[in-house]
């Protein structure tokens, strides 16, 4: 090679040393998220390196102290860097020298950002937890209220069998409390410790894994160190747990505002909003932004598992992608789910109005059809029977709506309806109120099947909010851990 040529070489180099391809590689802005978590894991891993005696004690306090300033200082103040793990460690070697590069010793950034990422994402996740907590709360508190209340109930968005309120909400209950054990169960598997398995194959300097997983409050370690390195599977499942929950949201966001159009339910002001030029319209709008939310977390869960889906082992840059979002899309669920919370506790529910329209459509039907079953007529000669007096039932007094299935009996059956019930039953069975008290099999709408579906409920929720301690106390212990050995150093 000439010298001109290796002029030109070093140019070209130059040329590609900064510029828009180093910003592309940067996450150092969107970093910002694992600020904390970084700190964290470097105070746990040096305090290891400390103890294993790979670091001086008095070199991993000055590097403990310089953390200190690089804390106080701020995310917005480290210096430039691909992310914040190597800005980070550049700050330290500012304050503290050459030996400030030993806080990396027995690492590598590819387990260090994993480890980092499980850490915040955690946090994400319990607050998430506590959020169905509160909508189940309020779910059950006016599910309580409105045990007898009578509603229509609905199939195909068409009038099918009268219900009540406190049945309708504890529907959702139910939703939401598997949403929270998804929620739990995808902490439970993010919160294990990949630190330590380096860049993929391990460390050959004698490290104590189970120390840091430990002092980071991790429950246990991802073992295998190429696992640890480049497993994201915790970030989709994270992702589509919350994907999932929004969906639930959704469901109940969209038949609120159905409701509220059909004059069955009042939002209160705080979570509705008026038209800039219609002073008349009352608008259901934080629903509407509760059902767009699931939009983007069905969009980022899917977003997730595309990015992992052809990535082979062990760590690549995509991933460096897959975390940022994941982290707003959990806050964002989050939220809708406390601002559904606050729309259900404060709704109010047109009880009259409710009563008024749970017959419609001859919503009994089914109760008619049941009646002459358990009266010894074959159910599906009673469905005919009563199928074809709906074609001239719409919304009649029972009185007359029972005399229209007798008159539909006599044709199919050449027998009166007096053959299997008596006319008190039969317009009783055509009362929505009586319809519902007589659904008292586990689970249904009858008061007394909702008082016990509403204790079962509230054991639910208290065993799940100890669970939610127990994860939050853990934590927190692990944190006074770490801050204690810090302390010793320092």
């Amino acid at each position: 090679m000439t010298d001109e040529d290796a002029s030109e070489t070093a140019v070209r180099r130059d040329r590609f040393s900064g510029g828009p391809a180093r910003e592309f590689l940067s996450s150092l802005a969107a970093d910002a998220a694992i600020f904390e978590a970084d700190l964290a894991v470097d105070r746990a891993h040096t305090v290891m390196l400390a103890e294993q005696g790979i670091v001086d004690d008095a070199v991993a306090g000055e590097i403990l102290t310089a953390l200190d300033d690089v804390e106080a200082a701020g995310h917005g103040e480290l210096p430039d860097g691909e992310d914040v793990h190597e800005a980070i460690e550049t700050a330290v070697i500012d304050r503290v020298g050459p030996d400030g590069g030993r806080m990396h010793t027995a690492r590598s950034r590819n387990d260090e950002v994993a480890t980092c990422i499980r850490y915040r994402l955690r946090e994400d996740l319990l607050a998430a937890i506590e959020a169905t907590l509160t909508l189940r709360e309020a779910l059950v508190g006016a599910a309580s209220e409105h045990a007898e209340t009578v509603m229509p109930g609905y199939t195909h968005l068409q009038p099918a069998q009268p219900t009540t309120v406190g049945h309708y909400l504890l529907s959702y209950e139910g939703g939401i409390a598997r949403d929270t054990e998804r929620l739990l169960g995808a902490y439970d598997r993010t919160n294990r410790s990949p630190l330590g398995g380096a860049a993929f194959a391990g460390t050959p300097f004698d490290v104590d894994r189970d120390r840091t997983a430990d002092l980071l409050g991790f429950d246990g370690l991802v073992h295998n160190s190429m696992d640890a390195a480049s497993a994201r599977d915790f970030l989709a499942e994270g992702a589509t747990a919350c994907a999932t929950l929004s969906t639930t949201l959704s469901g109940l966001a969209e038949d609120l505002i159905v409701f509220s159009n059909k004059g069955f339910v009042e939002l209160s002001d705080d979570y509705s909003s008026t038209s800039s030029i219609m002073p008349q319209k009352k608008n259901p709008d934080t629903l509407e932004l509760t059902r767009g939310v699931a939009g983007d977390a069905i969009g980022e869960a899917t977003g997730t598992l595309s990015l992992l889906k052809g990535l082979p082992r062990a760590y690549n840059r995509d991933l460096q992608r897959a975390h940022a979002s994941v982290f707003e899309i959990v806050d964002d669920v989050r939220e809708a789910a406390e601002v559904a919370a606050g729309a259900v506790a404060t709704a109010d529910w047109a009880v009259e109005d409710l009563a008024s329209a749970a017959g419609e459509g001859f919503s009994t039907a089914t109760g008619v059809a049941d009646l002459l079953a358990m009266g010894g007529m074959p159910f599906r000669t009673a469905h005919e029977i009563v199928a074809a007096a709906a074609e001239s039932i719409d919304d009649d007094a029972p009185a007359t709506a029972a005399a229209k299935v007798d008159e539909a009996a006599r044709e199919i059956t050449g027998e009166p309806l007096s053959a299997y019930v008596s006319s008190e039953e039969m317009e009783a069975a055509l009362d929505p109120a009586h319809s519902v008290a007589s659904r008292d099999s586990r689970g249904g709408p009858a008061p007394d099947a909702v008082a016990e579906a509403l204790a079962a409920s509230e054991a639910r929720i208290d065993d799940d909010a100890d669970t939610l301690s127990a994860r939050r106390d853990a934590l927190a212990a692990a944190t006074d851990r770490l801050e204690a050995e810090v302390a010793t150093y320092v």
